[in-house]
């Protein structure tokens, strides 16, 4: 037994039988009767294939993985290449005669598996031949392009050709290629803006070594500025990097003061905290900066209260305390206590509620962001004491 009749079982393909080469007319009958499905399992020699020039994927591994990949496949093919015959093709691509050869079979997709095979000197594989997958250029690259989406390792630049021939075979229109991949315009626009990039950026995004937000950031700056070339994106990349760095240590950094109880000023810098800060003594207030301030007496010898403009806004009886607005709270009573304010005050959500711009600052706008915030500053007991206690609230 040869090494090819080695190759697969089949068994992993259920009821899709193997079979060998049947004519047109054979197949028809045979599909129209029921006795085959309308697509079969059969054997293929790699000299009578050719994979599709319009294959958007470039990198299919070093040799020494394909070598290995090949290994398995002598072992077992998981999986069936899907091809189209060669008249099918043609009729779609005629100026290809030349490229794909004396080849009878085109792939759609498997060329990975294809090129194992041939480095590990393989003669044929299980393959589905599948022509209504090119009934016109639309619907084989999006066939073609479909499959690539799904890996893993498709890296964005391999992703965006694939995108940018689909637009092609659309006549360019950005919509009917979004349409067949069930993905938004603006998605389709992005992707071919990652191609406008400089070739030394789009090797760092198909190494993986930039990410696909930071391309699509520099494909704006490139817009608004054509003249920037790929040292000043570079350049400017890095800048990007350590600036969004420089913004998370900052916002750890407020966290973390507030986690230790430590006080930072309007301008975010450390200010000295009392040892009895929260029981200061009657004749002396803080202001807006958090620093102290003396409160000047009033006629009858009764320190004031300053509002946090720092201004005297002592009544005429000095007992009156102000709000943040300059409105009155209320009077203390017997005890000495300020009387409730109202509950929407109370529970901070009021419009002049001043605590939520600093916690939007310290936590970041979106839940994503607030979340990965606490997440830092916070151990999982922590979290899960906060929200065991948010929950009394909510």
């Amino acid at each position: 037994m040869s090494v090819a009749d080695k190759l697969g079982a089949g068994s992993s393909f259920g009821r899709i039988p193997r079979s060998g080469h049947r004519s047109e007319r054979g197949r028809a009958k045979a599909v129209a009767q029921g006795d085959i499905p309308e697509y079969e399992l059969v054997r293929l020699s790699l000299a009578e294939v050719s994979p599709t020039p319009l294959n958007p994927r470039r990198n299919f591994g070093s040799e020494a993985e394909l070598a290995e990949f090949g290994e398995k496949l002598r072992k077992v093919q998981l999986a069936a290449c899907t091809a189209v015959t060669r008249a099918v093709y043609l009729e779609l691509w005629p100026d290809h005669e030349a490229r794909i050869g004396s080849a009878q079979f085109v792939l759609v997709n498997g060329e990975r598996r294809y090129r194992a095979a041939l480095q590990v000197g393989l003669e044929a594989l299980d393959f589905v031949v599948r022509d209504e997958l090119a009934v016109s250029r639309e619907e084989f690259v999006d066939n073609l392009l479909k499959e690539n989406l799904d890996r893993e390792d498709f890296d964005v630049i391999e992703r965006a050709r694939g995108v940018q021939e689909l637009v092609a075979v659309c006549q360019g229109n950005q919509s009917a290629a979004a349409t067949r991949l069930g993905k938004d315009r603006s998605w389709v626009t992005n992707q071919l803006a990652l191609l406008t990039l400089p070739e030394e950026i789009q090797a760092l995004l198909s190494a993986g070594e930039m990410a696909e937000r930071d391309g699509r950031q520099l494909a704006r700056r490139l817009k608004e500025n054509p003249a920037l070339g790929a040292a000043d994106l570079v350049s400017l990349w890095k800048d990007i990097k350590a600036q969004e760095a420089a913004e998370r240590e900052e916002k750890k950094e407020l966290l973390r003061a507030a986690r230790e109880g430590r006080v930072l000023s309007a301008d975010n810098t450390k200010t000295p905290q009392e040892p009895k800060l929260a029981r200061a003594s009657a004749d002396t207030v803080l202001s807006a900066d958090n620093t102290q301030h003396l409160a000047p007496a009033t006629p009858e010898g009764t320190p004031s209260v300053l509002s946090v403009d720092n201004t005297d806004q002592s009544t005429k009886d000095g007992t009156d305390v102000l709000s943040t607005d300059n409105t009155k709270t209320g009077v203390p009573s017997a005890s000495g206590t300020i009387p409730h304010q109202s509950s929407e005050a109370a529970s901070g959500t009021g419009p002049e509620h001043s605590n939520v711009p600093l916690l939007r600052q310290l936590l970041g706008e979106t839940p994503a962001d607030q979340a990965a915030a606490l997440a830092d500053a916070f151990s999982a007991d922590e979290l899960a004491a906060l929200v065991k206690a948010l929950s009394v609230h909510v």
